[in-house]
Parts: C-alpha cells; structure tokens; sequence
C-alpha cells in the first residue's frame, strides 16, 4: 500500500509540474504542405466537398495535438490555391494547372475561415521563387509568367526558378503575395527557405547575365545575391504592414545562419550549407532591421548529433532574436519509417519541446509536417496532447500593437444543467473588421482570480456565451472574461460573477 501512496504522489506531482509549466503564451502550430500533396490534398482532383473534408480533418487533427496555429502552402510553385488574377489553379488541388475547383468554391477563403471557427491564426505559406517542380514540364497556360517571361527562369536541381536578382522579378512576386493580403483575412504571410536554391556540388547556380546588368556595385556576386533577397524582404514587409498593419510577417529559414568558423557571430556548428553563404539569405540583418516579426528556423537534427545539435542551434537562435520572436521547426518526419535509435520513441521529439518552453524567450514551435501524424504510433500523439491540454495564446508582438479591447460585461444563469454564462461584446474595437475571442476563467471554492493560471481557462471563442456544464461539481464557481484581439491583446477581466451549485 505504502509503495502505491508513493507512486501517486509521484505522479500527482509530476501532473501539477506539467500544468504549473504550461505557458500561456506559446505558438504551437503544423504546417500543411500542398506541394505534390504532401498533406493536402490527398490526392489532385478531389471533389469540392471532399477536398473541403480533408481539410477539417486536418485542422481537426492540429486542435487535437493544442495547436493554435495553422502554416498551410497556398502558392507551392508559381501556382494558386484561391483565385488568382496573375497564377493559374493549382494542380495539386484540381489535376489539373488552371482549371478550378469544381464544384466551385474558394479554397483560400473557406480555410481561413475554418482556422478561425478553431481559434487558430492562418499563416498563408508562399514560396516566393519556385516556378517549376519539373524543369522539363511547364504545365501552364500561354498567359503565365513562366512562358511570358521565360528569361526569368533559371533551371537548377531539376527545377525551375524566378531569377531573385531581376527587378521585374521581385516586383512580381511581391504583387502575387500582396494580392493575397489585400483580399483575404490572413493572419500571417509566411515564407519557407527557398530564395536561392540550396547549393549542389559543382553547379553553378546560372544568373550571370543578371549579375552583368543589376550587379555593377558588387564586387562580389554572393553580397549582391544577399541583397536581391534583403530588398524583397524589406519591400515585403513594408508593403504589408501598409496594407495591412496587424498581419504578422514570418519566415523559417534554414536551421543555420552561418558557421562560427566562417563567422564569429555564427554558431558553434559544422553545418554543409547555411542561410548567409548558399541560401543567400542574411536572417539575422532582418531581425536586426525589423523586418520580419517572427523566425522559425528549421531544427530538425536531435540532441548531441555531431555537426548541427539542437541543444546547440536552439539557445544560439534565441539569443539572436533581437527583439523579435523566433520559434522552432521540429521534424516530426525523422520518426517515420526505420529511424536511427535517437528518433524512435517519444524522448528525443518530447525533449526538443520541453527544451523550447523551458529555456525560449517567446516559446514557439511548428511540426514538420502535419500528415507525419497519420502514420506515427499512438505514444507520441499521446504525448504531445498531454504536453499541450492546457489552452495557450500565441506570443504578444508588441511592436504591431500593444492596446487591448475593453473588457466584456459578464452575466451568469446558473440551473440544475450547469451555469450559462453571457456577455456583451466590447464597445470599442481598435481596429475595422477586429477578430475578437473571448477567455473563460472558473475560479472554484474561493479561488483567488489569477489570469495567470492556465488550468482556469475553461473556454475560448468568439461566441458571446459560453455554459459550463461542470459548474455544479463545485460549490461555489467564479468566473470571469477577457477579450483578446486578433494580435491576441489581452482585456482587463470583466466583472466577476459567482454562482453556487445547485446539487
């Protein structure tokens, strides 16, 4: 008896540890990619209402895992997932490039919608400069940029790729993105690594004509490959926030800046290729300069791995933030198929993830990718949903916004089914079109209300009312509200209200 006493109180323990460390503010999110229909859809051509299916499963699946944050491919290679007046359809979701949905529907709208009925941010993923996954096939009409300006192109890997260091090209991609932002309720423009393509042994990467007519002020060809992508990414930035002020701008980068061998700012690391030297892409200058508001860098090696350790890469990006948030890609796909010891169980994965919210400023991370979890064994799901059972708001951006709504005004009905709570949505917005949601605190037995407390939200929504159907399990229930805005500001709570059970 006395070694049972023992072990529950261990694990008593260890529960109120997990829920003590529970953040409130942590970005959990898991990309969806598009691209030959890694994740969605399962397969081209799908029926409108099966394709729509697919996709609630999917975002069914992240509320199951306590994602509050969605990264879906809406544009994987000069192509669209929503009507687009510069790119035609998308294959991977119709069969075929240009031809729609049918029945029709707008893919891009009924996604984000479905994120936000789940309390989720969309993230609209674009990659800006694939034009071709086949270099030997272009699938598009006569109309598209790829056959109207087929000296954009440079061929590489096997691909095909808008030339980053012409002008015109950049200033296409930039209209493609912005279209987006204007017409759709995005939370977020996100980009992943590719702006020039990772380096292959002995292949030049061919852009010397361009070099020759754009390149005059750069004595070195890499520095000017730097700087094609620097003045995309500055114009990106500068353009959303002008069209759009709230919609957040992020990037995941390459799991290495730079070495510390090529740099004394890069990491203690052996990494093959990096951002700055191969990718062209200098993610520290844009942190320094503001210029995205989030960086998810892709670590997906385990603990101890001999060139590239996460124990390593994670602390260095963390103290490379400079003022802005940076979360962590995590390569779920490492436990699939034979995986080397490190990869099989749930340590190394659950390790990296306890590692984020012990030691990360802005904790944050993304599962790479969601379909990973069709097919890896029951513990490790099971572990993440417990890791996550506690409600969490994305980290606040103070830079975009800091002012919150007003706080609600909160009336309670208890009954013998449990307490009906409603309030009045707050009566002044900051912002047109706000997306407001709303938290459910329940402070039991004469709690004290602390907002700090994790395991007290019981609800999160943006319905006006919430019932509570476990209220007569205390005896006494307090509860308060907060609004939350769509950059996830927090109210001050409303009034308290309090019922007695009515058992």
């Amino acid at each position: 008896m006395l070694r049972y006493l023992i072990l529950f109180v261990c694990l008593t323990g260890l529960s109120f540890h997990v829920v003590a460390q529970s953040p409130k503010r942590e970005f959990r999110a898991a990309w969806i990619a598009t691209v030959s229909n890694i994740d969605f859809p399962s397969k081209p051509g799908l029926p409108a209402v099966q394709q729509q299916q697919e996709f609630i499963n999917r975002l069914d699946q992240l509320q199951r895992l306590g994602c509050n944050a969605v990264i879906v491919q809406i544009r994987p290679a000069a192509d669209a997932f929503y009507e687009s007046e510069f790119e035609p359809w998308s294959r991977f979701l119709t069969g075929k490039q240009g031809q729609p949905p049918y029945p029709y529907y707008d893919p891009l709208k009924f996604m984000i919608q479905q994120a936000h009925i789940r309390n989720m941010e969309f993230h609209a993923w674009f990659n800006p400069f694939r034009a071709l996954t086949d270099s030997k096939k272009n699938p598009n009409p006569a109309t598209h940029v790829t056959k109207r300006n087929p000296d954009w192109l440079v061929n590489y890997g096997g691909k095909s790729l808008l030339n980053p260091g012409i002008p015109e090209t950049r200033e296409y991609v930039l209209r493609v993105i912005l279209d987006v932002v204007k017409r759709y309720d995005i939370d977020a423009v996100h980009l992943d690594d590719y702006f020039y393509p990772y380096r292959i042994a002995g292949v030049e990467f061919n852009d010397a004509k361009a070099y020759r007519l754009y390149g005059q002020d750069f004595a070195d060809k890499g520095d000017w490959r730097r700087n094609n992508v620097n003045l995309f990414v500055s114009a990106l930035n500068a353009n959303i926030k002008q069209i759009k002020p709230h919609v957040k701008f992020g990037i995941s980068p390459f799991g290495v800046w730079r070495n510390l061998v090529k740099d004394p700012e890069g990491s203690p690391t052996r990494g093959g290729q990096t951002n700055y030297d191969d990718l062209y892409a200098d993610i520290l200058l844009w942190m320094k300069k503001g210029w995205i508001d989030y960086c998810l860098p892709q670590l997906y090696w385990e603990h101890k791995h001999k060139l590239v350790a996460f124990e390593i890469l994670m602390p260095w990006w963390d103290a490379h933030s400079y003022d802005r948030h940076v979360y962590y890609g995590l390569g779920a796909y490492r436990m699939l198929g034979n995986p080397p010891p490190v990869w099989r169980g749930t340590t190394e994965f659950m390790w990296q993830l306890k590692d984020i919210r012990k030691d990360a400023r802005n904790p944050g991370y993304a599962l790479y990718s969601i379909s990973n979890f069709d097919k890896i064994t029951a513990p490790i799901v099971d572990s993440i949903q417990e890791f996550n059972k506690r409600i969490a708001f994305p980290p606040l951006m103070k830079w975009i916004d800091s002012t919150p709504p007003p706080p609600p005004i909160v009336k309670a009905t208890p009954s013998s089914q449990g307490t009906l709570l409603r309030w009045e949505a707050p009566s002044a917005i900051t912002r047109p079109n706000e997306l407001i949601r709303y938290a459910v605190y329940r402070f039991v037995n004469d709690e004290k209300i602390n907002l700090e407390r994790t395991d007290r939200i019981i609800n999160l929504s943006s319905n006006l009312e919430f019932h509570d159907v476990e209220a007569n399990k205390y005896r006494k229930c307090t509860y308060v509200v907060t609004a939350l805005d769509r950059l996830w500001n927090e109210s001050l709570p409303s009034n308290a209200v309090s019922t007695s059970s009515k058992q």
